[in-house]
């Protein structure tokens, strides 16, 4: 008798990342996600009525095998935060919501590339 396979699951990169934006952003402190060029890009497409163009993974990438994740995140932080507690945020906020998602993340990494109002 031949037991049952079940199958595989994979998650795209790309779902991965969309969850880590929704996170992020959900975060106090957080004025923005990408550098400086993916904003300035995103600015274009908004002015040209293409707004939703690249904002589903805008500032995130994330390295998946298996289930097993690696996400980077650049974000804007807003003039006045402390940066040490806004990205701690960041980071356990993201990692909260992947392993939701039965995912196991192994780091979120965040670069903080630019303050508001400064």
């Amino acid at each position: 008798m031949s037991e049952a396979t079940n199958g595989s699951t994979t998650v795209a990169g790309e779902v991965v990342e969309k969850i880590a934006v929704a996170a992020a952003r959900a975060v106090p402190g957080v004025a923005d996600l990408g550098g400086d060029v993916a904003r300035f890009f995103n600015s274009v497409l908004d002015k040209v009525g293409l707004d939703e163009v690249g904002d589903a993974s805008r500032g995130v990438s994330a390295k998946v095998k298996g289930s097993d994740v690696t996400v980077n995140v650049v974000l804007v932080l807003e003039a006045g935060r402390v940066v040490a507690e806004v990205t701690a945020e960041v980071q356990a906020k993201v990692k909260e919501a992947l392993t939701g998602y039965g995912l196991n993340v192994l780091a979120v990494n965040v670069n903080v590339d630019d303050i508001t109002g400064v």
